[in-house]
């Protein structure tokens, strides 16, 4: 790729003239880095749709400088570092060093690659786009930040090997636009297969890449969740929503309507990172094409109307722990609470995500109330029959759940709202700005239960009343994570029932949020000082 390089020049050469600046400044790129601006501008979208900053950001750590732990079956490989630093990111890289490693799966520095790089992807992307993602990368900040050693042990850490397995299912080309389809259903085509990579995740198969053999968009398991069916088959897949309800979903997490649909775990981030800053005519071509594959049924729905009766296992646990938000019914609360009855990520083939959602519960997301890690409260025989009636209850059918995949599940949750993950960060800037301000965090400090709600309407308006720019959701996550670092250390709560108590936090910012007036004439205004405990 040419390079577009600024001279350097001083006032003793004779060419600082006024018209020679102006032109110089129109033809220099505006980042100073290779590519126009333009080309930088289109590889930061493409980077974005290709979700890089998600494997290739470790939480906490600076954008793109790597060192993500990637939980694989053969061991822990940690991310490389894109940023263009010469000593430990990708400075020192040329352009068809990059090329070898983004489309080849050969790395300068490593060798060959393991396919949990999506190359056998990024081998469709077009010489322009991998031009314009190039450009980007070398347009971003420099971070110092040495690669980690990942843990693969003997004989997978023998890269050399990756030959077999490349020979097997590895097919080297770009994307061929189909003759007989439509301009928006190819766009669809080359996003899906190509930089969007979705088959990486929602393949039967994770083991053969983008091979024949992998199941294609059928559904499977990826680092402890299910990732569903995205065929058209009207039961487990995408085909009894409208076109209008996917790219709502691809865009916000949640699909609205009668067949509703809630993203969690690596779904919800790959949303929040990449889709959702995606355009939507892009957004409606992957639906376009989409439509077009076959339809695959991953199992046979069977009919399990035990699971209907009043006495069935899981159903007195529904009733106790479940039913208050999500209704006997599980048709749910429109607006706060997403319905069960019809969920397709609860009729995928796989309980995991269901078992996941249960053990660690959901931050506030599109508009939806934060759930509490209900699970914490239940034995592993609990969760797995809760799971099974939620699956089989109310027109829906799923497998039940088999093995120890719900004590497997439990081991492997760690998030806040289970108190089994560190305290989030506040993201927003203007938020933790304003949170200091406030004084959120005083205000939060050895907070009794019986406070709640008078605390945070109080709160809730002196937060509203600062100009943050974020949203509801955002407003309610970030309460919950500031009362995580005063409360969670707190012994008025307690170990055992902390899930409980932020969780309750949660839903009570939650509602002041969203339903401030329920509460606003029964406590003191925004301007009057908390009391003392």
């Amino acid at each position: 790729m040419q390079r577009t390089r600024q001279r350097t020049n001083s006032p003793a050469s004779g060419w600082a003239s006024a018209p020679f600046l102006a032109g110089l400044l129109l033809t220099v790129p505006a980042h100073g880095q290779d590519g126009s601006a333009d080309q930088i501008e289109r590889g930061k979208y493409l980077v974005t749709m290709g979700d890089c900053a998600a494997c290739h950001t470790a939480p906490g750590g600076k954008y793109l400088a790597g060192n993500y732990a990637l939980n694989m079956p053969f061991g822990v490989i940690m991310t490389p570092n894109l940023t263009p630093d010469k000593e430990t990111g990708l400075g020192n890289w040329s352009y068809d060093d990059f090329d070898k490693a983004f489309r080849h799966g050969y790395s300068k520095n490593v060798g060959y690659l393991y396919p949990a790089f999506p190359f056998g992807w990024f081998t469709k992307v077009t010489d322009d786009d991998t031009q314009a993602i190039w450009a980007y990368l070398r347009s971003v900040p420099a971070v110092s930040e040495k690669r980690q050693e990942s843990q693969i042990p003997f004989p997978f850490s023998v890269r050399t090997a990756l030959v077999t397995w490349r020979t097997a299912f590895f097919t080297d080309e770009r994307f061929k636009p189909d003759p007989t389809a439509s301009a928006e259903v190819n766009r669809g085509a080359y996003l899906v297969e190509g930089l969007g990579h979705c088959a990486m995740c929602h393949n039967e198969n994770k083991l053969v890449g983008n091979s024949s053999f992998a199941g294609r968009f059928g559904g499977g398991v990826i680092d402890g969740w299910y990732a569903p069916n995205i065929t058209p088959d009207g039961h487990q897949g995408i085909g009894a929503w409208t076109d209008e309800q996917v790219v709502t979903y691809l865009k916000t997490g949640t699909a609205p309507g009668d067949r509703p649909g809630v993203a969690a775990g690596p779904m919800r981030q790959t949303i929040m990172e990449s889709l959702s800053k995606v355009k939507e005519e892009d957004l409606k071509a992957m639906v376009a094409y989409l439509r077009t594959v076959p339809a695959k049924q991953t199992y046979k729905p069977k009919d399990l109307a035990v699971f209907d009766a009043a006495g069935a296992p899981g159903a007195s646990t529904y009733l106790t722990y479940c039913s208050s938000c999500h209704q006997p019914d599980g048709k749910g609360i429109e607006g706060a609470v997403p319905a069960l009855a019809g969920n397709t990520s609860v009729m995928s083939e796989g309980p995991e995500t269901v078992l996941r959602v249960i053990y660690g519960g959901l931050a506030a997301q599109s508009g939806l109330a934060p759930m509490v890690a209900i699970g914490q409260q239940m034995t592993d025989v609990e969760v797995k029959n809760v799971t099974d009636y939620i699956r089989n209850s109310w027109g829906n059918k799923a497998p039940p759940v088999t093995g120890d995949k719900a004590s497997e599940a439990r081991a492997a949750t760690k998030t806040m709202l289970a108190g089994t993950a560190p305290c989030a960060e506040i993201e927003q800037d203007k938020l933790k700005a304003a949170f200091d301000r406030i004084g959120i965090q005083a205000s939060l400090t050895g907070l009794k239960q019986q406070d709640f709600v008078p605390t945070l309407v109080r709160l809730v308006q002196q937060v509203k009343a600062e100009p943050t720019g974020v949203t509801d959701d955002d407003i309610v996550n970030g309460l919950t994570t500031a009362f995580c670092k005063v409360g969670r250390d707190d012994p008025q709560y307690g170990k055992p029932s902390w899930p409980a108590v932020i969780g309750t936090f949660a839903n009570v910012a939650y509602s002041q949020v969203k339903h401030p007036e329920k509460q606003a004439a029964n406590v003191p205004s925004a301007t009057t000082p908390p009391a003392k405990n």
